[in-house]
């Protein structure tokens, strides 16, 4: 099966003509139960994520642990996602995530015992976060392929959009939820709420109609099974291959936003907790939005791809240069749309993209990239701010992505000069 058109210009997959409305992937059953699960479960996630990292910080009084318990949790997928995306392309995966929510549900009541017993140890927070890395890497392709099982391929950008919005509203929801936990009764209940969310995922998957599960082409002994011919295959796609290193660029700078936002808050607009926050939630806000847009688009292909690119390197770089913190705040909030509209882009043209037979391992390097650039980018954006000052890492966070679009743009979608022949009757037509 051909995964793509390595000829002509390499467009990306663009879905059907017709206009999408923003919730039409939700008329299909299977994906409003899905999605509708995923709200529960990813703002539980999010309940955890800051809690964890609120215990460690009182168990060690050091923010570099909680680097290090972040760091223990990305690893596994840098360095198991494309097993994990191995697994999902050759097994069902409907059975494969009710597997690993089970297991991050219960991985999570095992902090909440720990926690509330009095007995928690750092050193249970860094084996459990590295037990629950360990599953994500195995989740996080399966669940990102398994889209394509609820939709038709004309509403996977839909669908992906509005699996964004499902995440960013876990973001907006879940942190509050975890500091009225941690205020009113202590870390151990966000576990275990949770813990606890973990059952909607489950049971919706339960509840899921098997007819209407769409039919995939599962791996067989003749595609590609090992790392090397996996990356060979996307080496031999130009489109596939630059959309990935394209999203890792931006991963480097824009994943680790938050790096240098909380150094604004303190070192340039001296607005401190309060004011990190409301730039968070800023960039939520647009995201939200920049997730709703999304799902009324139906493609753009690589030139649509390249100018969200650039739109977010220059409202990075408009940021960088705004002095007061209502505009900076205005401008975070555009930026965090057309990041959310770029990286929603990205993932549904390299899905439709792949080959379905090893979508998963596909989507695995995908994770793999966005997640390694991200986990790199952290120290790096925070060397910078610390040195040179978080303007200045604001800067580099539009110059340089914006730099890889206009050098992606000569390699896979070069400006269309009309050839000799044309130039040439436009001449005589000239003429006459």
């Amino acid at each position: 099966m051909t995964i793509a058109r390595p000829d002509t210009d390499d467009h990306l997959p663009v879905a059907a003509p017709h206009r999408l409305r923003t919730f039409d992937s939700l008329r299909t059953y299977n994906f409003r139960v899905f999605a509708g699960a995923q709200i529960v479960s990813n703002t539980g996630s999010w309940v955890q994520r800051i809690a964890q990292d609120w215990l460690v910080l009182s168990l060690t009084g050091s923010a570099t642990a909680v680097g290090v318990t972040t760091a223990l949790q990305a690893l596994p997928t840098v360095l198991f996602g494309i097993a994990g995306g191995a697994l999902a392309d050759r097994f069902p995966r409907r059975t494969i995530l009710l597997v690993t929510q089970t297991g991050m549900g219960l991985t999570a009541a095992v902090l909440a015992v720990l926690t509330l017993s009095g007995h928690v140890a750092a050193w249970h927070v860094y084996l459990l976060a590295l037990v629950f890395g360990l599953i994500i890497a195995v989740d996080n392709p399966t669940r990102q392929s398994f889209v394509n099982e609820l939709v038709p391929p004309a509403h996977l950008r839909n669908a992906i959009s509005l699996n964004s919005t499902v995440f960013q509203l876990g973001a907006l929801i879940g942190p509050a939820i975890s500091g009225v936990l941690i205020n009113a009764v202590g870390a151990g209940y966000s576990f275990a709420v949770n813990a606890l969310s973990f059952t909607s995922p489950i049971v919706g998957l339960l509840l899921m109609r098997n007819a209407e599960l769409r039919p995939v082409p599962r791996a067989t002994a003749d595609s590609p099974v090992r790392t090397g011919d996996v990356l060979r295959t996307i080496r031999r796609q130009p489109t596939m291959l630059w959309t990935i290193v394209l999203v890792g660029v931006f991963a480097l700078f824009t994943n680790n936003l938050a790096v240098t936002l909380s150094a604004y808050a303190k070192m340039v607009f001296r607005s401190g907790a309060g004011g990190y926050g409301l730039l968070s939630s800023v960039v939520a806000v647009g995201s939200v939005v920049g997730a709703l847009v999304s799902a009324r688009r139906t493609g753009g292909g690589t030139r649509g791809l390249l100018a969200t690119g650039a739109v977010v390197a220059a409202l990075a770089v408009v940021a960088a240069l705004t002095p007061a913190q209502w505009a900076f705040a205005v401008v975070l909030a555009g930026l965090g749309a057309a990041t959310l509209l770029l990286v929603t882009a990205a993932n549904a043209g390299v899905q439709l993209a792949a080959d379905p037979r090893i979508r998963g391992r596909v989507m695995g390097v995908y994770l793999l990239v966005f997640t390694g650039a991200g986990a790199i980018g952290g120290p790096l954006l925070g060397a910078v701010d610390q040195h040179l000052g978080p303007r200045t890492g604001m800067l580099l966070a539009g110059l340089v992505p914006g730099i890889a679009v206009a050098l992606i743009a000569t390699r896979i979608a070069p400006p269309r000069w009309p050839d000799r022949g044309r130039l040439v009757r436009l001449a005589r037509l000239a003429r006459r």
